[in-house]
């Protein structure tokens, strides 16, 4: 069993910044990828950011030179540095692990708002 706890999420006005954390535990070791994904209230999920064993990263283009996922392995962490933000990354951030096996995990989601 896999288990994501997201942190970090609050109000920001534009252009400021927030790091959200992810702290995994469990049987973390057959985890191949980690991920941020938002969701917006009526919209779909959406990828924003994700890093891979080898430590190669992907952005969605609306955040990409903004945000930057990194991973603590020491800490079993992953984050999301999330800078100049704009209203339009509000949502609700959530953490995302898929397994070796095809399953997903997901954290519980932190809220992020913002707005002047």
């Amino acid at each position: 069993q896999v288990q994501l706890v997201e942190s970090g999420g609050g109000l920001v006005q534009p252009g400021g910044s927030l790091r959200l954390s992810c702290a995994a535990s469990g049987s973390i070791f057959n985890i191949n990828y980690m991920g941020w994904y938002r969701q917006a209230p009526g919209k779909q999920r959406e990828l924003v950011a994700a890093i891979d064993r080898g430590g190669d990263t992907m952005y969605a283009d609306s955040v990409k030179g903004r945000f930057t996922i990194s991973r603590a392995n020491a800490k079993n962490t992953v984050y999301l540095q999330m800078n100049s933000l704009k209203p339009e990354d509000t949502a609700v951030y959530y953490c995302h692990g898929e397994s070796s096996d095809s399953f997903d995990y997901w954290g519980q989601g932190t809220q992020v708002t913002v707005s002047s």
